[in-house]
């Protein structure tokens, strides 16, 4: 399958201490053919919401090692890959291998998201894994040459998709999107990590009015 350019730009970042699953495979628990599954997924879901309104881009600060270095898909652990999938009618198959690993901002972001029908684009400031040297099942925050990078990538995408609304997720997200942002508005939302579940979740009530739903959606 040929992949949009938008993921080719993203698959061709490079840095030191940094995990890029769309070209870089994990040794110990990814699937052989784990970076084209990533980056396969991550092209049809650009595809697809670029043909259509799309209500908000999610930001959030970086992949996580329980998240997206493992699924290539920004605020989606393994649990929710599939739904994650099905959000824009596409098949998936899992990149890691073993019993699905699960990831606690993962799963808050999913409670509201499993909730809500508008199309909503999830994304990251820093579209790749940074971790410590030496630990690459660490996280850590992206340093200023890896924000630069990601929040030109951040740029194009919003100008591919054509969001509504930003809808930024923590400080970081928050700032970085401000700094790039000039044809929708900024909406900065409370990180759910670090205490701020609750706050996180009245927020995200109040912007949607979500129905809780009877039973999984997807």
């Amino acid at each position: 399958m040929k992949l949009h350019p938008f993921v080719n730009a993203v698959a061709a970042l490079r840095f030191a201490n940094c995990f890029n699953p769309y070209v870089d495979r994990c040794e110990i628990h990814d699937h052989p053919n784990a970076p084209n599954r990533r980056s396969t997924v991550l092209s049809a879901m650009v595809e697809n919401a670029a043909r259509q309104p799309i209500d908000a881009i999610w930001v959030g600060r970086d992949l996580g090692y329980r998240g997206g270095r493992r699924t290539g898909l920004a605020l989606t652990d393994d649990v929710h890959i599939e739904r994650h999938a099905k959000r824009w009618d596409i098949v998936s198959q899992r990149p890691t291998i073993g019993a699905p690993v699960a990831e606690r901002t993962a799963a808050v972001i999913w409670s509201m998201l499993d909730q809500i029908d508008s199309r909503i684009f999830l994304w990251n400031v820093f579209p790749l894994h940074p971790h410590e040297a030496d630990d690459p099942f660490s996280n850590r925050q992206h340093n200023a040459r890896e924000r630069r990078a990601g929040e030109d990538v951040l740029q194009a995408l919003i100008v591919l998709l054509r969001p509504t609304r930003i809808i930024a997720i923590g400080n970081d997200a928050a700032a970085a999107a401000n700094r790039v942002v000039n044809i929708a508005p900024v909406i900065s939302v409370r990180h759910p990590s670090y205490g701020g579940q609750t706050q996180f979740l009245r927020q995200i009530k109040e912007l949607y009015d979500p129905v809780p739903p009877l039973g999984r959606l997807l």
